[in-house]
């Protein structure tokens, strides 16, 4: 019965933990951004910086899935990006209505412009945890996310 009642704690704490560093990561991200006047958000930040290091083009699809946002949120991010122009849609060699989301120089600029900000607030984040920690620690993020995978139905 200890055993459960341990587990149910430890369970507990796990998911306050992620929220709370989830919270308060991209709440350092939009503070640092504020300071920086940057012109783009941290979440903008991140999809430019899918697309790049995905060769320079990704459909809008593939940035929902690895982004885990679903194809509005995304469909905005890149409006919005488009409008500034950091990205451009490619029309699709069939000619469906689908579009690869590419990079432009002005976004591949602000994607290098915004990255050492973006290594500096990960320091911070991980300043004290060895590299040996850092790697369990992905570990065992990765296979919760395997546990969760197959169980939740997400509408990307």
């Amino acid at each position: 019965m200890q055993e459960i009642k341990t587990n149910n704690l430890l369970n507990r704490r796990v998911g306050a933990m992620l929220v709370a560093t989830g919270v308060l990561s991209r709440v350092m991200a939009l503070q640092e951004y504020a300071v920086q006047k940057f012109e783009i958000t941290p979440e903008q930040y991140l999809v430019l910086s899918i697309i790049m290091d995905s060769g320079g083009e990704l459909y809008q699809r593939q940035i929902s899935e690895i982004t885990y946002k679903d194809r509005p949120n995304i469909t905005r991010i890149i409006n919005i990006l488009e409008s500034k122009g950091l990205v451009k849609r490619i029309e699709d060699v069939n000619k469906r209505k689908i579009y690869k989301i590419a990079m432009t120089e002005a976004g591949v600029a602000m994607r290098n412009k915004i990255q050492p900000t973006m290594y500096k607030l990960r320091a911070i984040t991980t300043n004290g945890i060895s590299d040996d920690d850092l790697r369990q620690t992905l570990m065992i993020l990765e296979k919760m996310l395997l546990n969760m995978h197959d169980k939740v139905s997400l509408q990307i």
